[in-house]
């Protein structure tokens, strides 16, 4: 079995919810002595606000094509047996899943670090993107890897005519820096 027949990528269409086992189910093995898997959950609140739902859309075609390539780059960087990737598109309420990785490899090490590194890198670069709907409004919300990737390739975020600066946040947590994008007409030239 080539690395292609062993890797599952699915874009799950609105309204229907990722089935975890079947995930789990297609990367198990006799020869796996471990089985890493993340699971994006909706979560009820986000800097004090009220979240009611996450509400996704995608441009399909790209985004199972860039997921097919981080896996791929996954299997060059660790030994592992098999990779499943779901993501779901639509309404996602509060205490569902949006995002299913599992990955499984002879040993612990392996799946659990590429694990970690599909999910970054799905959100660093996949076209997957998120709405925020809060109990009194609403915002897109672009992920803090992708605007670190963004800097990465134009050291200054001048490759996309824009100005982008962080704030780091006082507060421990999963959250990251605060980022505040500005518009190229706000860039003086020299």
């Amino acid at each position: 079995m080539n690395s292609e027949e062993k890797t599952l990528v699915e874009i799950i269409d609105e309204d229907k919810q990722i089935d975890l086992a079947k995930y789990i189910n297609y990367v198990s093995a006799p020869q796996a002595g471990a089985i890493a898997t993340f699971s994006g959950t909706t979560r009820d609140t986000f800097e004090g606000k009220t979240v009611v739902e996450l509400r996704y859309e995608a441009y399909v075609p790209m985004a199972i094509r860039n997921l097919k390539s981080i896996c791929s780059s996954a299997r060059s960087s660790w030994d592992l047996h098999s990779i499943a990737v779901a993501h779901r598109l639509g309404t996602v309420s509060v205490g569902e899943t949006s995002v299913f990785i599992a990955v499984s490899a002879t040993h612990r090490a392996d799946a659990l670090d590429a694990c970690k590194f599909l999910i970054d890198e799905l959100k660093a670069s996949v076209p997957i993107w998120k709405k925020e709907v809060y109990s009194n409004g609403e915002v897109w919300k672009e992920n803090t890897e992708f605007l670190e990737r963004r800097l990465e390739l134009g050291k200054d975020g001048s490759c996309c005519r824009r100005k982008i600066e962080t704030e780091a946040h006082v507060k421990k947590g999963c959250c990251k820096p605060k980022v505040r994008v500005d518009d190229a007409a706000d860039i003086s030239t020299s």
